[in-house]
């Protein structure tokens, strides 16, 4: 695990700087640790009016996350198939199958566009905010002053675990701008969590 950066011994990794205050990574600049492992390029939609990504380094998140979903997926599936032959042979319920092909239909239309979904996941950190984007028919981009994250808290399934992987979620005064990065090394989420709580003290002292 990780330690955060120590104040009075500054290193080019680390995000306080020689003057002792917090910084972020410069946007030109790929970080060593938050992109090893990673997708390295966020695939756009064709149309004219879709949201552009900007100038800057974004990041993004790394393919175990699709190996992760992948699997709870086939699991769901065979949850959903169980209980359907318990309740057609064992209760003679033949209804059951409309809402479960209808379900597995569903899900597996998500596993089919889940690949390119996760290349579309990604973050950037700018000097007063971190931007946070995902999906390709419906896109969601939201920036997130340093200064109002109220809360940055990592978690991992057992499945996660398994994989190296965390998801790192970052709460606000206004719920409507929280995100959520799935998808990170256990390494990249605990340096991204350590980065983004130096930053937002350093904007809530006024520093």
């Amino acid at each position: 695990m990780t330690t955060s950066p120590n104040p009075t011994n500054p290193t080019s990794d680390s995000p306080i700087g020689t003057d002792g205050l917090a910084h972020v990574a410069a946007p030109s600049g790929r970080d060593e640790v938050m992109d090893a492992g990673t997708f390295t390029r966020i695939p756009e939609p064709r149309n004219a009016n879709r949201l552009p990504l900007g100038d800057g380094t974004w990041h993004q998140v790394s393919p175990k996350y699709v190996v992760v979903q992948f699997i709870s997926g086939a699991l769901f599936l065979a949850l959903i198939v169980v209980a359907g032959l318990v309740l057609w042979f064992g209760f003679e319920q033949e209804w059951v199958w409309i809402p479960g092909v209808v379900a597995v239909v569903i899900t597996l239309a998500s596993l089919v566009v889940l690949p390119r979904q996760a290349r579309s996941i990604g973050f950037q950190l700018r000097t007063d905010d971190l931007v946070f984007r995902r999906g390709i028919l419906w896109q969601r981009m939201v920036a997130v002053p340093y200064g109002r994250m109220q809360l940055v808290d990592i978690t991992h399934g057992p499945l996660d675990r398994e994989f190296g992987i965390a998801q790192l979620k970052l709460v606000t005064a206004a719920a409507a701008t929280g995100v959520t990065i799935p998808g990170l090394s256990q390494a990249a989420a605990e340096r991204l969590r350590d980065t983004l709580i130096d930053v937002a003290e350093t904007r809530r002292t006024g520093l």
